[in-house]
């Protein structure tokens, strides 16, 4: 029998290191293609690009449209020419807004896949996970392909596109802008002051009918009532509803309420019986609209706030802070029910005081 030869290599302990390094031939990967910035049919990528830049051009002109339609076509009741319909007012600004907006997102998105499906190559790129720091090397690598895709896009080659796409997405940009006029100018001190004065009648909210002491026919009747001649004003209605309570003599006992040197409530501002309070809860607007009449508790159905309209609206329960403002009240010149003056102090959530 032949003997084996020994391996030149000193014999090692599996698991230990090895003595000597080994060399490894490693495979090199293969050289990526170089990438194609243009289209191969330059007939059809002029075509596509005249289609891109129309339909840009239609989205800004859309754009321009919806601002304009924001702008020109008025919906508050104040602004509807006379014999108009307040539902057809709006039903014409929704369908201008609606059919202006769709059409500019349309045409930029339609504008934009027609781009991408036939003006950039359908290129795959892979790229293996990596330290979070990228090496110079990365950094150089990157700006280049961010060069290459930025020559893929057609962005740097086709100005005609990306002038037509800035100016397409130019009124997008500028809608919220506009949008911002409901906001509206700062309230300064129009909050503490509401519509009424001194002889104007309280009208039904329903039947807009005026009410002497007499139609009340027994105690414990609230009637929700608006100012005469403002019914077409949302602006002042936010105030200035109020709600008349009817008590049986003997109900109601308070004292006079100041608030510094005001006086805000006093027996001396109803009418046979009947108070008026602000309908407008002081927590956070709500407009309140239960009462009890075994306890002549004045509900608000938000958070339910509770008050006494038999002493003053005062505050029996909930998060509002103060009471309901009372409306001092008179009888006109015809015996219906009119305000003796505004309230004398604001109505609504106590922030609005700040106003």
């Amino acid at each position: 029998m032949s003997e084996i030869e020994e391996p030149a290599a000193p014999r090692r302990v599996i698991g230990t290191p090895s003595p000597a390094p080994v060399s490894v031939d490693v495979e090199k990967a293969p050289a990526e293609p170089p990438l194609v910035a243009d289209p191969p049919d330059k007939a059809h990528a002029k075509r596509a690009e005249r289609l891109v830049a129309t339909l840009f051009v239609i989205a800004f002109l859309a754009g321009c449209g919806f601002i304009a339609a924001y702008i020109g076509i008025e919906v508050g009741i104040g602004n509807i020419p006379a014999g108009a319909n307040a539902v057809d007012a709006v039903f014409r600004s929704n369908l201008a807004l609606g059919l202006s907006l769709a059409v500019a997102l349309l045409a930029l998105g339609t504008g934009s896949m027609i781009w991408v499906r036939h003006l950039t190559p359908n290129i795959e790129i892979e790229e293996e996970r990596h330290d979070l720091r990228s090496a110079p090397e990365d950094r150089a690598a990157f700006q280049k392909t961010f060069a290459e895709g930025a020559a893929i896009s057609q962005v740097t080659k086709r100005p005609l596109l990306r002038r037509t796409m800035l100016i397409a997405t130019a009124p997008l940009a500028l809608a919220p802008l506009v949008l911002l006029r409901d906001l509206g100018p700062l309230p300064g001190t129009s909050l503490r002051n509401t519509v009424w004065r001194k002889g104007l009648r309280a009208v039904t909210l329903g039947g807009l009918r005026p009410l002497r002491p007499a139609d009340f026919t027994a105690p414990g009747t609230m009637i929700t009532m608006i100012p005469e001649g403002y019914q077409n004003d949302p602006d002042a209605l936010a105030k200035a509803g109020i709600i008349l309570i009817k008590f049986a003599p003997g109900q109601m006992s308070w004292p006079d309420r100041y608030d510094g040197g005001t006086l805000v409530a006093t027996m001396n501002w109803t009418i046979d019986n009947i108070v008026a309070y602000s309908k407008i809860c002081t927590h956070v607007g709500c407009p309140v609209a239960l009462y009890e009449e075994t306890t002549h508790h004045i509900l608000c159905p938000c958070h339910q706030s509770t008050f006494d309209a038999s002493n003053g609206a005062w505050v029996v329960f909930g998060p509002a802070p103060r009471p309901l403002p009372q409306l001092p009240l008179m009888l006109d010149a015809d015996g219906y029910i009119a305000a003796a003056s505004d309230f004398t102090q604001p109505v609504g959530p106590s922030f609005w005081e700040r106003g």
